[in-house]
């Protein structure tokens, strides 16, 4: 292949029954749940997937479209597309997609047994067979709502068409309805739906293909979507999904191979890995079942690496590589990769910090890109009417995001970093196998904030007096916290360290360790450890570990524990430590608070941080704008730095 592209196969063209997609990279179906009580694509929602097709991509995939919303629901507020109302909001979604090159899909679903929403209406909740379901009494789908439901998937492929999608993608996988009614462990029916016979069982699927085709025609692609194998005990492993890949072969124009189940804790892992698993992770099994169909066939799993998509589609494993969360970290990573600056790609994470916030709030937000979650107001802001000297005070990452804002806007940026590396306190974790991506972000920051023109000095702590000496306009203030030593007999001990420096030097670490502290630091930082060899304990004082509910992230950590056999003793208090360990006072098996020891070579403090706020606050009377962002304010997130940092660069020069 003669070609000037870094990554020829990648940005090679598909054809898929006679539409063109520009390249082998598609966005992967993701909802949207930032709607009225209607569920209608608005226009945040259309700036959201616009802002996927303006990177580059070749597909966009709005996800979780309900097929029928009588009987179909999970969640409440998800899309309406049997709604003709919706006509509107769907066609300005597809009109803004495709104008940009890339070719507009929605993903039919419908959920089966776990249709929430509708159980908590009162309506009746159908699976293959009767049963007691997650959310109560399930009944036996009859045959004339079999066919009803056939006809609706039909009805919502030929509207989607009519709104201006050129493709649709039918959700058969993650657990919900077609998929249960493949699974040989719940369709246990005796009629033509279900039972021993995979023919039987497939019946339902094939006959919700033929009718999509019917309804859309032959030269409109179908896209499938299945799990490879469910990935949780009890659920069909990798040899029964290569023989649902077989049935659907030839009767759709893209198998989309995923993996898990949404509605088991380990099977939601396994669909949307976390960063403890190695990047692309789940194209094992579209690799497997592209070896037994003459389909296309595309990937999806953490997929954060231009060279490894280039190798997947190159080595044959799949025709087309999906992305979703990566979408979120950098929607440009396409035109970067096509252009040959993939240095300057954010790869994802996988912090869940987008599921965390759509949990939590029902908005897509990203740790790493402040722009997600904001692309209507982002693509519609202003230029600075003034132009301003800026001083950001700090290089950690609210800091180095601040500057490459302000910087990008024009305007004229010190960036001033006491130690002799940007990055801040996180740049301790870059050492942890599983905190690459965080390590590389920092230094993608770091060297954007060059290309971008920011005077960047290290070694440099922000007094008073140099901020008067250098006479800016603007002050941002991005200083970060300190961690906080508990008052514990005995915390000083040369066995006591803080995690902070725990993760600088692990090999300072004996053989048993305790932390203390069972928020996401200590956590962390035990599985790092426990990785490395050694015995760990967690010692938390309330009841429960301090994690995000919404988070996927806490799925991970729950199954890493478990993994790695960590300790975690929980209404546990420290009450002195000494060169054998500490001593504690936590509950039996009783329940009954006793004293105990702990035996511990090192006892390591991981017990929250101290916002250098006044030292922040000190710069306030330096310049005529003032900002004070970040673990400076209120120690948090990455998020909490990154979001602020940005917005306030981007309303500079406004005045």
């Amino acid at each position: 292949m003669n070609s000037i592209l870094k990554y020829p196969r990648l940005f090679e063209p598909i054809v898929l029954a006679g539409q063109m997609f520009r390249n082998r990279i598609f966005s992967s179906p993701q909802g949207y749940y930032n709607v009225g009580p209607e569920c209608f694509p608005n226009a945040d929602c259309v700036a959201f997937f616009e802002r996927k097709a303006r990177g580059g991509v070749a597909s966009v995939c709005m996800g979780d479209c309900i097929v029928d919303g009588k009987t179909g629901t999970h969640y409440p507020f998800l899309m309406r597309i049997d709604d003709p109302n919706s006509l509107p909001g769907f066609a300005a979604y597809a009109g803004a997609v495709s104008r940009l090159g890339a070719v507009a899909s929605v993903e039919l679903s419908h959920a089966g047994m776990y249709a929430s929403a509708v159980a908590e209406r009162g309506g009746p909740v159908y699976g293959p067979v009767d049963m007691e379901g997650m959310y109560g009494p399930v009944l036996e789908m009859p045959e004339t709502e079999i066919l009803r439901i056939i006809e609706c998937y039909g009805r919502a492929a030929a509207f989607a068409k009519q709104a201006g999608c050129g493709m649709v993608t039918i959700h058969g996988g993650h657990g919900w309805l077609l998929a249960q009614f493949w699974s040989k462990k719940l369709n246990t029916r005796g009629d033509r739906w279900g039972g021993e016979s995979l023919e039987n069982r497939m019946r339902f699927s094939l006959a919700v293909v033929d009718c999509v085709r019917r309804n859309v025609g032959p030269r409109f692609p179908i896209e499938y979507r299945m799990s490879g194998a469910e990935g949780y005990e009890g659920g069909y492993d990798l040899d029964e999904g290569i023989e649902f890949a077989r049935a659907l072969d030839g009767k759709v124009d893209l198998i989309h191979v995923s993996a898990g189940h949404h509605q088991t804790p380990q099977g939601m892992i396994v669909t949307h890995p976390s960063m403890f698993m190695e990047d692309g992770c789940n194209a094992k099994y579209a690799r497997e079942i592209k070896r037994h169909v003459k389909t296309p066939v595309a990937t999806v799993g953490a997929f954060t690496d231009p060279r490894d998509m280039e190798e997947t589609i190159a080595s044959g494993a799949a025709d087309v590589v999906e992305i979703a969360r990566q979408t979120l970290a950098d929607p440009d990573l396409p035109i970067k990769a096509r252009l040959g600056r993939e240095d300057e790609i954010t790869k994802c994470m996988r912090c869940m910090s987008c599921f965390g916030s759509t949990g939590a709030k029902r908005h897509f937000y990203c740790a790493l890109n402040p722009e997600t979650g904001h692309e209507l107001e982002n693509k519609w802001a202003q230029p600075p009417r003034v132009l301003k000297r800026v001083l950001v005070a700090g290089g950690g990452v609210g800091g180095m995001q601040a500057a490459l804002t302000a910087a990008r806007q024009g305007h004229s940026v010190i960036l001033c970093e006491k130690n002799d590396r940007l990055g801040g306190i996180l740049l301790c974790e870059e050492k942890a196998p599983f905190k690459k991506r965080l390590g590389e972000y920092l230094e993608r920051q770091a060297l954007l904030c060059r290309r971008a023109g920011v005077d960047i000095r290290l070694n440099t702590e922000v007094t008073p007096e140099l901020a008067l000496s250098l006479k800016p306009d603007v002050i941002i203030a991005a200083l970060g916290a300190r961690p906080v030593r508990p008052p514990i007999p005995g915390i000083e001990g040369k066995n006591v360290v803080g995690a902070v420096e725990l993760y600088r030097h692990p090999e300072r670490a004996g053989r048993k360790i305790a932390i203390l502290g069972g928020g996401l630091v200590g956590l962390e930082l035990g599985i790092h450890m426990r990785e490395r060899g050694h015995e760990v304990t967690v010692i938390e004082v309330t009841d429960r570990l301090n994690m995000n509910r919404f988070s996927m992230h806490t799925l991970a950590l729950n199954d890493m524990l478990a993994r790695l056999a960590i300790k975690v003793r929980l209404n546990t208090k420290a009450l002195e430590i000494d060169g054998g360990g500490l001593l504690a006072e936590g509950p039996d098996e009783n329940g009954t608070a006793k004293k105990y020891r702990i035996e511990a070579d090192t006892v390591v403090y991981a017990t929250g941080m101290k916002p250098l706020m006044e030292e922040g606050m000190a710069l306030s009377q330096c310049a005529g704008e003032f900002y004070q962002i970040g673990d400076c304010v209120a120690p948090d997130c990455i998020m909490a730095a990154t979001q602020p940092a940005h917005a306030i660069a981007l309303n500079l020069g406004r005045l």
